[in-house]
């Protein structure tokens, strides 16, 4: 089944849009659950940083919850690509390639906060008063982990184009 236009035509050319919408489902929602991840976990159960720690305590709680906002948008905004995609009914959702996404999204973002985040602009560390290396190995590891895996999801789900004549 072809994806339709609000009248129910379907729409030109348009073959492999479901595939990219489900991926860019799966990236907002993996982006949005590493953010809230990190802000429950690292920030407010362990306490170990704020997002933005080279001020007061007060403007490093105000970064969380903008922060925290934007994790949040992310997810919705996955949440409701997904429903898109399943709104227009164009075929089966390829769940493998949507988790593919979400590992994606969220080893992206453990790699962004681990590198640019953390040692290039230093917004903030992962803990204070610690040795910082097997800290630094462990949360850039698990970014790869997750890169590679969903990576490897998204390839082997990548729409396939269509055969003339078939």
């Amino acid at each position: 089944m072809s994806p339709t236009r609000r009248g129910g035509s379907p729409r030109p050319g348009d073959g492999a849009q479901p595939a990219r919408l489900l991926l860019l489902s799966g990236l907002l929602l993996g982006v949005g659950a590493a953010a809230a991840v990190d802000e429950v976990v690292f920030h407010q159960l362990l306490r170990w940083h704020h997002f933005y720690d080279r001020s007061t305590t007060d403007v490093g709680l105000v970064s969380d919850g903008l922060f925290h906002a934007f994790g949040w948008f992310a997810a919705v905004g996955g949440a409701f690509v997904l429903a898109d995609v399943r709104r227009r009914g164009a075929g089966p959702v390829r769940w493998s390639r949507w988790w593919g996404g979400v590992l994606v999204g969220l080893g992206a973002f453990q790699l962004w906060d681990g590198t640019v985040q953390h040692k290039l602009l230093r917004l903030h560390q992962i803990r204070y008063d610690v040795e910082l290396l097997p800290y630094d190995v462990t949360w850039i590891a698990v970014a790869v982990v997750l890169l590679a895996v969903g990576a490897v999801l998204v390839r082997r789900t990548r729409p396939r184009p269509a055969v003339a004549g078939a």
